[in-house]
């Protein structure tokens, strides 16, 4: 353990001097002396000759200090500047922080902020977004080893959040790793949360208590990152936080309505980084896979078993393009039952109950003068054309979408 130690000092002193001129260097660290490496309080002890380079190092190199031992050890410690006369008390201190009467280590209750109901058992998959299923398992069986960052695009309402808290959540269950889910509106609001302090110490104080939240994770899980778009002080604390946790091999899993090349109006230093990893989009539902989320949503609810097969196609064909619109017509769906208490729920009763939810959807009425006219339009043509002999090619096309309709 000596060894280690040893070695971690000599690799910091090698790495500040290559960070800062050799004038600088000389005067301010070959005295300086590692006392400690408090791991559970995640802090190390410095000792110092002189009150003057106390206050040096505190003030002008406490930044760079800190940011080295992280890139060095993947852990963001406080750094604490002693003289040799303060050595003594801390000592006496640290026995009794460290340990309670029994003898047991006291462990900080941590928040990973992750919805334990959302899982991969509950995560149905389809055509559209089997391979981000995929590669969210990988991420949550080799953390910080495969696709980092991973970064996941799609359309909102698509399940991109159900898929990042289902990775963390089997981190959780199958290993020791810390864990933080966030969104990008979180971020941003505890880093501003800096500047709005009038008080200088509380502003020191927060901004490590900021670092430490972001940076002491093994899997950090951001949500919404284009929300970051005209932030640009935040933008470069986490461009910061990432290359910190990339650095020590931390998994970083990013989720976006856009992929990162579309992300233009993002830092390019930013979209270039989401690059590193494995981008991967999640489609719209197929109707197959709208089916079979509605069926899994109905599981254990008042309604499942009371359904015909052709109410459960009703609102798959209905809500086409948004997994929390289908998952809205089941709550209405659920209300109207409820309210009215039917023995069965067929298709009847379906439209009644979503009529005001659902304005359109595939089983409405057509008549074959209103498709002759909708595609007469489309093409820009006039019904008398689609429905004449004439054998130009621009009429036949359309005149076979409206036989096809």
């Amino acid at each position: 353990m000596q060894t280690e130690t040893s070695t971690l000092w000599q690799n910091f002193l090698d790495s500040i001097y290559r960070d800062i001129n050799p004038a600088s260097f000389h005067t301010w660290f070959p005295d300086l002396v590692l006392l400690n490496i408090d791991n559970y309080q995640r802090k190390i002890r410095i000792q110092v000759p002189m009150p003057i380079h106390k206050r040096m190092l505190g003030e002008n190199y406490y930044s760079l200090i800190e940011d080295t031992f992280f890139k060095l050890t993947g852990i963001n410690y406080d750094i604490e500047f002693l003289l040799e006369e303060e050595q003594n008390q801390i000592v006496d201190n640290l026995q009794q922080e460290i340990f309670s009467t029994d003898s047991t280590l006291i462990e900080e209750l941590w928040q990973s902020n992750l919805i334990p109901e959302l899982n991969f058992d509950n995560y149905v998959v389809g055509d559209s977004n089997r391979l981000a299923k995929v590669a969210g398992m990988a991420v949550a069986e080799q953390p910080g080893k495969i696709h980092n960052p991973l970064f996941i695009y799609g359309k909102s309402g698509l399940g991109k959040t159900h898929l990042m808290h289902a990775i963390g959540n089997y981190i959780v269950d199958h290993s020791n790793k810390k864990v933080l889910y966030t969104t990008s509106d979180m971020f941003m609001n505890d880093y501003t949360g800096i500047a709005n302090l009038e008080n200088k110490n509380n502003t020191v104080e927060y901004a490590n208590q900021f670092k430490s939240k972001y940076r002491n994770v093994d899997v950090l899980i951001i949500d919404d990152i284009q929300y970051l778009v005209g932030a640009e002080k935040t933008q470069q604390e986490f461009f910061h936080t990432f290359n910190a946790l990339h650095q020590a091999n931390k998994q970083i899993i990013i989720s976006s309505d856009r992929s990162p090349d579309d992300l233009k109006i993002l830092e390019e230093r930013l979209r270039s980084r989401f690059m590193w990893g494995l981008p991967v989009d999640i489609y719209p539902p197929d109707f197959e896979l709208r089916c079979k989320i509605i069926k899994q949503k109905l599981i254990n609810t008042s309604i499942d078993n009371k359904l015909d097969e052709d109410v459960v196609e009703f609102i798959a064909n209905s809500c086409q393009n948004d997994i929390r619109f289908l998952e809205g017509a089941i709550n209405r769906l659920m209300a109207y039952t409820a309210m009215v208490v039917p023995d069965h729920i067929d298709l009847e009763f379906a439209n009644e109950a979503l009529k005001d939810f659902i304005n359109k959807n595939i089983y409405s009425q057509n008549s074959i003068e209103g498709i002759q006219k909708t595609v007469a339009d489309y093409y820009n043509i006039t019904i008398n054309d689609l429905k004449g002999k004439k054998k130009s090619a621009n009429m036949a096309y359309p005149r076979i979408i409206g036989i096809y309709l």
